[in-house]
């Protein structure tokens, strides 16, 4: 029987409202992930990936329980997070160095004297910095929402979580959920913390992924078991790990004027053909910010590059970041609609992954759009369309 569209949003609503409720009781995941779903849905593999970015962070305040739970609801083939380590060792899912913007920090008087100033890509930060506290300390905050245009109900009511928490998440999903981890400002973070026997970051990063059982390449058995991909910026961090780990890797490009972290290369080199051939040895796809594969003048889209064809003629996947809803941030050739969006971005330039901080979105958009799985059964296919026709009758009726 298929739900009328004022049903599904009731349906989603109540299984929002039940998701917050228990991450808000439950703010620390269990560990290690014992739960057993026995036979688990694989990965889908035949269409782009749907990459939650940070989480379904346009929802609910970004590489949280609450919005890593709330993206695997919506669909999400891949759950995204930034690695980066408190000053006791301990690896956790944060995007900034600084804890200034997404946390409650400014309310902590007890840490009002852990203000510092670093050198970060070189350029003088001040703030409060994770790798100026312990992970106890980290835990005694609470997260808020970035953007003060989005949805802040929810500030205050989640803890930061650690990478092996993180993992738990996906690990005990209905559904196998794939992780898409980075290696965040991995030269900062080497600088300012230390692990006993001279141990990286990155080994740390590496040794946590093996633990919990990532292994083997990609589309290997090994890997649609658990299915990761670990991204970076910093080009010498996966060359680093390749010896240690054959997961597969993505290779994060920046904007035109940024160079590398690592390495100080340029845009233009790093995209070259000569760059593309050395680096395929070692990663499987690239990450580019989406407005330097297709420039954008006035809020206008321009004539797209050539990278998208240059790497897939290297064999590499390219998943462009970040696909957001909000008018703000929809270029004007797409009328306002995100599912304009994911449909130039998918068919017309063929990227192989989005990351996005809507996954229902996108999710929702690639259900009515893509064409069946050769893989199901007649039954399944006649289930399917039924429901897509009742999907479109209602639509129409409402």
């Amino acid at each position: 029987m298929a739900l009328t569209s004022n049903a599904g949003s009731v349906l989603i609503i109540f299984l929002s409202l039940t998701l917050v409720s228990t991450a808000t009781a439950r703010p620390i995941y269990p560990l290690p992930s014992k739960i057993s779903n026995g036979i688990r849905k694989p990965l889908q593999t035949s269409r782009p990936y749907n990459i939650a970015h940070r989480g379904s962070n346009g929802e609910i305040p970004e590489e949280t329980a609450a919005a890593y739970m709330r993206a695997i609801e919506e669909g999400a083939d891949f759950i995204e997070t930034d690695i980066l380590s408190s000053k006791d060792g301990v690896l956790i899912c944060f995007h900034d160095v600084t804890l200034d913007n997404t946390t409650d920090i400014a309310k902590h008087n007890e840490f009002t004297n852990r203000k510092r100033t670093y050198d970060v890509q070189g350029v003088n930060t001040t703030g409060f910095f994770t790798v100026d506290f312990t992970l106890e300390e980290l835990k005694t905050l609470r997260v808020k929402q970035r953007h003060p245009f989005r949805d802040q109900q929810y500030n205050g009511k989640f803890s930061i979580i650690t990478f092996e928490e993180f993992i738990a998440i996906a690990l005990d999903a209905s559904r196998v959920v794939g992780i898409y981890p980075e290696m965040k400002n991995p030269v900062f973070i080497n600088q300012h913390v230390k692990w006993p026997g001279g141990k990286r970051f990155e080994d740390k990063f590496v040794e946590t992924l093996k633990k919990y059982g990532y292994k083997g390449s990609y589309m290997s058995k090994d890997w649609l078991k658990q299915p990761v991909f670990i991204q970076s910026f910093a080009p010498t961090s996966l060359v680093y790990i390749s010896n240690m780990t054959d997961s597969p890797k993505i290779f994060l490009i920046d904007d035109i004027d940024i160079p590398t972290q690592d390495t100080n290369q340029s845009y233009w080199e790093i995209t070259s053909d000569a760059y593309l051939d050395y680096i395929k040895n070692y990663v499987v796809g690239i990450g580019p910010w989406k407005d330097t594969v297709v420039p954008v003048v006035n809020n206008y889209l321009q004539t797209s590059t050539d990278l998208v064809a240059r790497a897939h003629s290297h064999n590499l996947q390219v998943h462009p970041y970040t696909y957001r809803n909000e008018e703000m941030f929809l270029h004007y050739n797409f009328h306002q609609d995100p599912y304009e969006e994911y449909d130039y971005w998918i068919n017309t330039v063929g990227v192989d992954g989005l990351f996005t901080d809507f996954t229902g979105s996108l999710h929702n958009f690639q259900e009515w759009t893509s064409p069946l799985s050769k893989n199901d059964s007649g039954d399944d296919r006649a289930s399917k369309l039924l429901n897509k026709i009742a999907l479109l009758i209602t639509s129409y009726k409402n």
